[in-house]
């Protein structure tokens, strides 16, 4: 890809769950070590924007570009393989497996452009999951199972992560831990598209922002200018 072409942007992009359509339209772009928001209240449409670009919804229409390449309609699997990476909202942690076995299911080569992660770079990363090696995830906190989560993820070595609502339901120490992380992953190079309720953690790690309600985008810009607009977010964000 062209150093200017953006790293993922969808254009038009519509989904459907059976006969009902819950996105309408959407438009957005991460460029290359960006951090981009994608927020909204519960039921906006954050992670099913996510899901209808990992090739997840069953039914979509609209174009998907990720690195040049037009994704609409391929398989996960082949999206995941071109370096797309996604840690879903529920996890999905394998609660048999240790920590370092839930990582080898993540690797992949690594990829030209891309920052390369081994379980050393990633337990500097994440201190807590260094001292459990060997612990299987299903003793782990909710918080550090999603951080192991996003280890497995970044495991793949991809070029851009979809994360979905990390900060939600986990205690503030590990909200902080995962803001460093997003952070830390920036200076690396990865672009990130985030789907985020909480604006202050937005704001501590994102450069721009898009604001969807009922499947629509209300809002795109900096995120300066979204915590500026109070009005904005009195009607899009506060519950």
């Amino acid at each position: 890809m062209s150093g200017d072409q953006p790293m993922l942007a969808v254009s038009s992009l519509n989904a459907f769950y059976g006969r009902a359509q819950v996105l309408f339209d959407v438009g957005l772009e991460v460029g290359r070590g960006e951090v981009v928001a994608l927020m909204g209240r519960n039921g906006a449409g954050k992670s099913t924007t996510m899901k209808a670009v990992m090739g997840l919804m069953p039914r979509t229409s609209g174009t998907v570009a990720f690195r040049g390449h037009e994704i609409g309609g391929w398989q996960p699997y082949r999206i995941a393989r071109l370096g797309l990476g996604f840690v879903p909202e529920d996890r999905r942690v394998f609660g048999d497996l240790t920590v370092m076995e839930n990582l080898d299911t993540g690797r992949q080569p690594p990829r030209e452009g891309a920052p390369v992660w081994t379980p050393e770079k990633l337990f500097r990363l994440f201190p807590n999951l260094g001292e459990m090696r060997e612990r299987l995830a299903s003793r782990m906190s909710g918080g550090e199972q999603q951080m192991l989560t996003v280890s497995r993820t970044l495991m793949g070595n991809p070029h851009l992560v979809l994360l979905d609502e990390p900060s939600e339901g986990v205690a503030p120490v590990i909200v902080e831990q995962m803001a460093n992380m997003i952070l830390e992953l920036k200076r690396e190079g990865l672009s990130i598209l985030l789907s985020e309720q909480n604006l202050h953690f937005a704001e501590l790690v994102s450069d721009r922002a898009y604001v969807l309600e009922k499947g629509q985008v209300r809002f795109s810009g900096t995120m300066d200018e979204l915590t500026c607009d109070e009005a904005l977010r009195r009607d899009y964000l506060s519950v």
